[in-house]
């Protein structure tokens, strides 16, 4: 573990445990001069303490971690970056360090302010009519809201994760045969049967009949498909209260964003039923987190064990911290998940610098990359295209890029580390959360000059790398 001043965090839990430093000392059994020069940053946190403060309180370690720091800076380096008051990396970093709840309350308000600018923009461009005339910002889209409530959770549901792993187990289900297995599990807890049939008579994947007990599937669906889709159905019958229990999230302000968390919560499910937590996490250590091998023995395809991957995150079995990400060439975005803090930019635009757009161009191939962010943090990046193409000739069909991506200092225990130099900053490719947000001046491929920085403009000279910036 690295050295970690967590002064802040310490107070924090003291002061809402309503503990005198004295109080606190004698529970954790240190003396009150150490625990003074933990609050006020003179001494770095060890796990020891650590250890203690889990024992003694019950709380999880993860809101003394580096990397939940990290996450709040680079969410902080966004927001900030908009103001156009030049506010150096220190001070954020020691904003985010004494005032961490204040600093996630300015993120969540930067996130709410940013996206109905964007409603407002798109509102505008629709209606042929300019900005200024239009009234207030209209709130966060559903899918939006849906989108921070995982963010928020590290992309961890322990309850779901929990009641999956359980009935894993009760139900004497298998690895690679999960459709045969839940199906009888469907039969014989709910009285349903399985009928597959083409994906236009059912109008998609999956339609459940209530009255008649009958779940209808595609029989374009794969085995781990199929097993997916019985298993969301049986998170909607024996997980309903649990379901609607975790959507009275404030995050979630409508109808609609309730009812997308519902779908949301119930794919986790399903995800954590048939690639149940203990036994997975498990497998993913003996194999180095081998993507094509876990899926050829849990019988499931790579965008399902990618998204897996980034939710192992159980306090005292944790996984490697992951993100993971889809999307499509474009450049948009249309599945977020992370269990660490890297992120890329909301305000607009990815790097283009990232492996995971070149995959397009070696499609099926798994591409591997070093990259680094402009603080400096090194990642591990592994990327591969998948599609989506059943409906015949001349339809067209789907393809994304899947993203799976971690801190370099977990990069030894993946199998994708094998020939890269970790030790060589130079070896990593430099890219950024988004042309708008990023810092570094002289990039070739800046798509747009970075927010708040005054445009440099010479007549007299040209650049290789376009707007350049003071």
């Amino acid at each position: 573990m690295r050295k970690a001043f967590m002064g802040a965090r310490l107070l924090r839990l003291r002061e809402e445990r309503g503990l005198t430093q004295a109080a606190l000392a004698r529970m954790l059994e240190l003396s009150p001069s150490y625990l003074n020069q933990l609050e006020r940053n003179q001494r770095p946190l060890t796990v020891q303490v650590l250890l203690k403060i889990n024992a003694v309180f019950g709380v999880d370690v993860q809101m003394f971690s580096e990397d939940e720091e990290a996450r709040l800076i680079a969410d902080l380096r966004e927001a900030l970056s908009e103001s156009g008051t030049g506010v150096s990396v220190s001070e954020i970093k020691a904003f985010a360090a004494d005032m961490p709840v204040i600093g996630r309350a300015l993120v969540a308000l930067h996130r709410q302010a940013r996206a109905g600018s964007e409603r407002l923009e798109a509102l505008a461009a629709t209606l042929g009519a300019p900005l200024e005339s239009l009234a207030s910002a209209p709130p966060l889209m559903p899918y939006e809201e849906v989108r921070d409530f995982f963010y928020d959770r590290h992309n961890h549901v322990p309850e779901l994760d929990e009641a999956a792993e359980k009935l894993f187990l009760q139900g004497g289900l298998e690895p690679g045969a999960m459709d045969v297995g839940l199906e009888r599990l469907l039969q014989d807890r709910h009285r349903i049967r399985i009928r597959v049939e083409s994906e236009t008579e059912i109008g998609g994947q999956r339609q459940f009949d209530g009255d008649n007990r009958l779940l209808r599937l595609s029989r374009s669906l794969e085995s781990g498909q199929r097993a997916f889709q019985m298993a969301t159905q049986l998170a909607f019958l024996e997980h309903r209260q649990e379901l609607e229990k975790l959507v009275q999230s404030p995050r979630l302000t409508s109808p609609e964003s309730r009812a997308l968390g519902r779908i949301g919560l119930a794919n986790y499910y399903a995800g954590a039923l048939i690639l149940p937590y203990g036994a997975f996490l498990t497998a993913a250590e003996d194999l180095r987190y081998d993507i094509d091998l876990l899926g050829t023995r849990f019988g499931v395809g790579f965008e399902t064990i990618c998204h897996r991957l980034s939710t192992l995150q159980r306090p005292g079995a944790r996984g490697i911290p992951f993100f993971f990400v889809r999307v499509d060439r474009a450049g948009n975005i249309s599945k977020r998940q992370s269990a660490t803090d890297f992120h890329f930019s909301r305000v607009g635009g990815t790097c283009p610098l990232w492996n995971v757009y070149e995959a397009f161009a070696s499609p099926g191939r798994i591409l591997t990359q070093m990259a680094q962010m402009p603080d400096g943090r090194a990642y591990l990046w592994v990327a591969r295209t998948v599609t989506h193409d059943h409906n015949g000739y001349g339809a067209p069909g789907k393809t994304f890029a899947i993203g799976l991506g971690c801190d370099l200092r977990h990069a030894a225990r993946l199998i994708y580390a094998r020939g890269l130099d970790l030790g060589d900053p130079a070896a990593a490719t430099p890219i950024g959360a988004g042309c708008k947000v990023c810092e570094r001046p002289s990039c070739p491929q800046r798509a747009f000059p970075p927010l708040g920085r005054k445009l440099l403009v010479d007549e007299r000279r040209s650049r290789f790398e376009p707007y350049a910036a003071s």
